[in-house]
């Protein structure tokens, strides 16, 4: 079976987006894996798929190139938002996820903001799996009196975050520390690991430990995440660019909707076909 496909990128996290409004398409954990495989397969943070919805213009599907199902993903929503303008002639479209709809407008040249809704910052949202007070959960990593990243942020974006705020971001740590701390018991589900350097009270310098795809060059929701976890400390304003590896977005916590919207690039790299 071939598949068309369209290999996109928002910031450099990087997917491969099927158009499945059509056919069903239902790719098992192993095909995924190999598909995601950078030295094989055709290489990807995401596997999207696009399906019909009753509810919305589609349903996007999105897979980690470990092969595990997630809730949605910020940077997939712009590109699929796209898509659909493009195909429609419409200026905002509306995307159903497993983690709830998301409304997608243009914003210039291959530039998308996306409404991200309310972030979710109850403890039961995340979710924990105790209770706590999410602006600084009891958390840490290294030794119990010198530890070397300790209370962070948790808030979920449709998927679940913790956000450490740190000056320490070289790989090793990311990839070290994220990796403990992505599986830790305090998160049935696991956790998306963001490591947060506020430079200004209007922008932030963040890489992301990703739970199921690992450290990427840029996370949408991580980056609505750092936003509002660095804003409910007061240590920015609700409103910040963040910087990631692979470019910039405009993270706006609006206080009067209580949304988040995110605003970056979509970039097209080429077109192919999934063989099966």
């Amino acid at each position: 079976m071939n598949r068309p496909f369209v290999k996109m990128n928002g910031a450099g996290n990087d997917f491969v987006v099927v158009n499945a409004l059509g056919h069903a398409f239902q790719p098992t954990p192993d095909q995924v894996r190999a598909l995601g495989d950078r030295e094989t397969g055709e290489g990807f943070d995401q596997l999207i798929s696009i399906e019909p919805s009753d509810t919305a213009d589609a349903f996007m599907r999105v897979w980690n190139n470990d092969g595990g199902v997630v809730e949605t993903c910020g940077n997939a929503l712009r590109c699929v938002g796209w898509m659909l303008m493009q195909a429609t002639g419409k200026d905002t479209v509306l995307i159903d996820t497993a983690g709830g709809p998301a409304t997608a407008s243009r914003a210039g040249d291959h530039r998308v903001t996306v409404d991200m809704g309310a972030p979710r910052l109850d403890w039961a949202q995340i979710p924990l799996a105790e209770e706590m007070d999410t602006r600084n959960i009891e958390l840490q990593v290294g030794p119990i009196d010198a530890p070397i990243l300790h209370t962070p942020g948790a808030v979920s974006m449709g998927n679940p975050h913790v956000v450490f705020f740190t000056d320490r971001q070289d790989d090793g740590f990311v990839t070290g520390s994220g990796s403990l701390v992505e599986h830790h018991p305090l998160f049935p589900e696991g956790v998306n690991v963001g490591f947060a350097n506020v430079l200004a009270p209007d922008r932030i310098r963040l890489r992301v430990w990703e739970r199921g795809a690992g450290l990427t060059k840029a996370c949408g929701t991580g980056a609505c995440a750092a936003l509002v976890a660095a804003a409910r400390r007061g240590l920015t304003g609700r409103k910040a660019t963040v910087i990631v590896d692979g470019g910039e977005m405009v993270i706006d916590w609006d206080e009067a909707l209580g949304h988040v919207f995110m605003t970056g690039p979509v970039e097209i790299e080429r077109t192919g076909s999934l063989s099966f």
